[in-house]
């Protein structure tokens, strides 16, 4: 039989983790067993990582008020806690990752098959830090006092940056960093990566394992998921009944044409006519298969209906669209002519200025500058006058 693997994102509470307080699912006889790998405060851990590049942001500000002081308060403005902080940018204060081999139908506590998936857990843990640099990891618990064995890994995402403060927290260039590329996948595209390292490694402790289902992206904690697998269970033996109950009803089917087969007797009181139970039973059956089907035929006939009107519509939009798309066209062909034309002008001014140039360089040439300069006053002075008299006439 094959197993499970899930990895799902943890509600991210280290109290729950630490077991500050036993949730009434827990076994508190066993709580011993539980294996600590990594337990540092928070507050400590974000010295730790951000600290430095705090530093050496604010040695390079001139102005007090663009100093970072506790980078956390920064971030969250509040103080650590047990609990996932979610900044303004959605940016978390901490990250939480439940991993668990099978359930409690087919890995339960106390079973060997238990024990095998202690001992991957244990060995997927013992490498996760080094697989993922960018993921600090400063809380990871195995539980072994609630219904399956499973882990409780909570990590710090590391981005480092050339602008401002050069180390953050940063999940989406954290996986950037660690080859899992950008965008809302990447942490699909992770996440994969590592259900088949463990899977690799649950394969070498002999241990079959399933492929992953899809989800609706839902996380639950290990309380809530045994609650789930309780009411899948429900449902399941609900569903049965009413299987059952679906087989009865089927030995009645009957089809149309055992009406014909009904035998009609005239009653002693005025028109009215008597059958068996047995064929009462069959009427019923027939008109309420037709009663289904005539409202099947409505819905679809409304459909087609419904179809045939945005048919029109669009129809109508389509011509309308290319009217427009004629009058651009007719706009767009004066513009061209208007283009050319204006082209044209252009084209026989440079011509005029270029020949104006030639012929005062070769007046300049001859000496004749001064003549040239004496007959253009003359020709203005013609001009003036002749404009003047012009404006008096008028």
């Amino acid at each position: 039989m094959s197993k499970t693997i899930s990895m799902c994102q943890g509600k991210g509470s280290l109290a729950h983790n630490n077991r500050k307080f036993l949730a009434k699912n827990i076994d508190s006889s066993r709580t011993k067993d539980n294996f600590v790998f990594v337990r540092e405060k928070l507050d400590e851990a974000y010295i730790r990582l951000f600290g430095g590049a705090v530093e050496r942001y604010n040695a390079k500000q001139k102005r007090a008020d663009r100093k970072i002081g506790d980078y956390f308060k920064h971030l969250f403005n509040r103080s650590p806690g047990d609990s996932v902080i979610t900044g303004a940018n959605k940016q978390k204060s901490f990250y939480e990752d439940l991993v668990q081999i099978g359930t409690r139908d087919d890995t339960g506590v106390g079973t060997p098959d238990a024990k095998a998936a202690v001992q991957c857990l244990s060995e997927y843990m013992q490498d996760f830090q080094k697989r993922n640099p960018n993921f600090y990891v400063f809380n990871a618990v195995l539980h072994m006092d609630e219904a399956t064995p499973h882990l409780h890994i909570d990590y710090i995402p590391i981005g480092h940056f050339s602008k401002g403060l050069d180390t953050r927290n940063a999940m989406a260039k954290a996986l950037e960093e660690m080859g899992f590329g950008n965008g809302e996948n990447a942490i699909n595209r992770w996440r994969l990566s590592e259900w088949e390292t463990l899977r690799r490694i649950c394969l070498s402790h002999g241990i079959e394992i399933s492929e992953p289902k899809k989800s609706r992206g839902y996380s639950y904690t290990v309380q809530e998921y045994g609650e789930h697998r309780d009411e899948i269970r429900r449902l399941n033996e609900e569903k049965e009944q009413v299987k059952a109950e679906i087989e009865k009803i089927t030995k009645k089917k009957v089809k149309a044409d055992e009406i014909e087969k009904i035998e009609v007797k005239k009653s002693v009181f005025g028109k009215s006519v008597t059958i068996s139970p047995t064929d009462y039973d069959i009427l019923r059956s027939v008109a309420q298969k037709y009663a289904v089907s005539e409202k099947s035929a409505k819905k679809l006939k409304d459909e087609n209906e419904r179809l045939k009107n945005k048919v029109s519509s669009l129809k109508k939009e389509n011509s309308a669209l290319k009217a427009e798309m004629e009058k651009y066209k007719m706009v767009g062909k004066r513009s061209v002519i208007s283009a050319i034309h204006q082209s044209a002008k252009e084209t026989e001014n440079k011509r005029m200025r270029s020949s104006l140039k030639a012929a005062l360089q070769v007046i300049e040439s001859n000496g004749l500058k001064k003549e040239f300069e004496a007959a253009e006053r003359q020709v203005n002075n013609k001009e003036k006058i002749i404009t003047n008299g012009l404006t008096s006439e008028i």
